[in-house]
């Protein structure tokens, strides 16, 4: 689906079945965007597994669009080059 392939902004959300937390972290990842994703789920050590796996510039755990100031932001492959916020941003 192109809601799945392309970046568009939103606030935007696709859900999807899936049979194996490997698989869809390898499809997240073969996206050729990156700059945010979202996890829904009960189980945290899911969560911790699969956001440390998926390449995004920031991974949302049971939550959307939670920002500090202070950390870094940005994305990878065509979403984005460099980082806002944080220390970061001033090189």
């Amino acid at each position: 689906m192109l809601i799945s392939q392309d970046e568009i902004f939103g606030p935007v959300m696709v859900l999807s079945k899936f049979k194996s937390i490997e698989e869809r972290i390898e499809k997240a990842n073969s996206s050729k965007y990156g700059l945010a994703s979202g996890i829904v789920t009960k189980n945290m050590d899911i969560a911790n597994t699969v956001s440390r796996s998926i390449r995004a510039g920031i991974v949302w755990i049971n939550c959307f669009f939670a920002f500090d100031i202070d950390c870094p932001f940005g994305g990878y492959k065509m979403s984005g080059f460099g980082r806002d916020y944080g220390l970061e941003a001033l090189d």
